[in-house]
């Protein structure tokens, strides 16, 4: 079975997963948390290279606040269970989005975790946090422009290969696969760059219900579609 590189995930469903067992939200958010790193193992094992996940958007601000107070202490305690597990396990950590809006103790603690992990050679496990992908290519686009106006970049030097430089996901290839569970078919925001040639694999299991089974039907799935000339699906005559 062909294994994609690059699978990119929307993890969607936890609050509604934790509803329907009559927890908090919050609950399902940390179940949440708890089955990213069973499947990194499991992503690992089965050959993938790179995976990414959608941690929490630029939009998630809009939730109530103490939605968000409660993420942000997942997040602060991930933070440090995931420097364990990458150490553990050889993984290399990236945390993608705008960090600027972010805590102080969270951004030293995403700078620890990418720094300690640097060197890794495992599973290349990218986390996009408070990341908007709108917002990405507007932040690409003005250092691009600040660049030019500098005298650094001549406009005639920019194609999407220079575009892409400048984008969070500059050391990254792009994802040959995007999984969404829950139900929802739409990208949020995800990664709208980046999934121009990607698989989608939408599944009504919520996150914290997904597993390694589900996986590999995702990946099935991938292996059923026509990915000839370059990942582009040959034109079908009409």
């Amino acid at each position: 079975m062909n294994v994609p590189q690059h699978i990119a995930i929307i993890l969607d469903g936890n609050g509604r997963w934790a509803k329907a067992k009559g927890m908090p939200r919050n609950y399902g958010h940390a179940q949440g948390s708890k089955n990213v790193e069973r499947i990194c193992e499991e992503a690992w094992r089965m050959g993938i290279k790179y995976l990414t996940v959608y941690a929490f958007s630029t939009e998630n601000w809009n939730r109530p606040q103490s939605e968000v107070d409660a993420l942000m202490k997942l997040l602060r305690n991930y933070m440090k269970t995931c420097l364990k597990t990458a150490a553990k396990n050889d993984m290399k950590v990236r945390v993608i989005g705008d960090k600027s809006a972010l805590d102080d103790d969270i951004r030293n603690r995403i700078e620890e975790l990418e720094e300690a992990s640097r060197n890794n050679n495992g599973l290349n496990f990218t986390i996009a946090l408070n990341y908007g992908s709108r917002d990405e290519i507007v932040r690409a686009a003005r250092a691009l422009a600040k660049d030019c106006a500098d005298g650094k970049v001549a406009p005639d030097e920019i194609d999407e290969k220079r575009y892409e430089s400048y984008l969070d996901t500059a050391e990254i290839p792009d994802p040959d696969l995007l999984i969404r569970t829950s139900g929802e078919q739409r990208l949020s925001n995800y990664l709208l760059w980046q999934l121009a040639y990607s698989e989608f694999y939408f599944t009504d299991i919520p996150w914290p219900d997904f597993t390694k089974e589900e996986l590999a039907r995702a990946i099935e799935y991938y292996n059923s579609r026509d990915r000839r000339f370059g990942g582009i699906k040959e034109e079908q005559d009409v």
